[in-house]
């Protein structure tokens, strides 16, 4: 895998970030659009990125071709800490797929700006003990090529 994210992406695997197990047994592929790219490619380096306004700051997720606030189009990738709060969350019981086993769908809000919002999953620990208020930590799960940026407890 580390080859393959230098080819790609020019940059070593940030093995330190990178979870190996992944909470769903089926992962559907991200649609494949210029405008998202990034978000789906950039955490080979273990780093998060949002489409942010050069003019203004803003970050805007999901990303489009002008800034959310001021309409600028000059938007482009910046990255975050990838620190967050979980805003509101569930325990998925309902096995879709035989064997699956429970996981945690949630919201988290990113401490970079108060609306900056991402759906995720949260994995490192018991579905059960997630919390509203719980402070997470971004990692990433490589699939097809695209890295999913979910959640840990932070430590």
């Amino acid at each position: 895998m580390s080859n393959y994210a230098e080819y790609v992406f020019g940059v070593a695997l940030d093995t330190a970030t990178m979870i190996a197990e992944d909470p769903l047994l089926h992962r559907l592929r991200p649609v494949e659009d210029p405008l998202t790219e990034f978000f789906w490619r950039s955490g080979a380096d273990g780093v998060l990125r949002f489409q942010t306004c050069t003019g203004c700051g803003y970050r805007t997720h999901p990303p489009g071709p002008v800034c959310a606030r001021c309409l600028s189009t000059d938007v482009r990738p910046q990255p975050v800490s990838g620190c967050a709060t979980v805003l509101t969350y569930t325990v998925n019981v309902q096995p879709w797929n035989p064997g699956q086993q429970p996981y945690v769908i949630a919201v988290v809000g990113l401490d970079e700006q108060e609306d900056l919002r991402l759906s995720t999953n949260i994995v490192g620990c018991d579905p059960w003990s997630v919390a509203v208020g719980q402070r997470v930590k971004v990692a990433f799960l490589e699939r097809h090529g695209y890295f999913y940026p979910l959640f840990r407890p932070a430590r």
